[in-house]
């Protein structure tokens, strides 16, 4: 059930990876929707914890539990720290440090569902 949610997020965060990164391109600062469309992401991340949690207590944990736990936390974690930083941060640089997030993100979604199938 919560594999869908990883490929969703995965393809939302990519998306926000390509807008920052063609902001970036640009020497355009990241804008406030594109901190909305973070949060949007964030969102999907926040069930699909919720649902990796209740599927682990119901079914039983990943092999690597360890693992990925600490890959589950780290993409929340992840978006809400790059949006503070490009909020401060006023130059295109912002939008890389979105780009970079957004990616890391994308890819840990990956992990995560090949951490939980084994």
């Amino acid at each position: 059930m919560w594999i869908p949610l990883a490929v969703l997020s995965a393809a939302l965060a990519v998306a926000l990876a390509g807008w920052a990164g063609w902001r970036a391109t640009k020497d355009l600062p990241v804008i406030w929707r594109q901190l909305q469309a973070g949060a949007v992401v964030e969102a999907v991340l926040a069930v699909q914890a919720v649902v990796a949690v209740v599927m682990a207590v119901t079914r039983g944990a990943p092999s690597d539990a360890a693992t990925f736990w600490g890959y589950l936390v780290t993409t929340l974690i992840i978006l809400p720290v790059a949006a503070a930083w490009s909020f401060a941060e006023r130059t295109r640089w912002s939008s890389v440090v979105l780009l970079v997030a957004a990616l890391t993100v994308a890819f840990l979604q990956l992990r995560l569902v090949q951490v939980w199938q084994g």
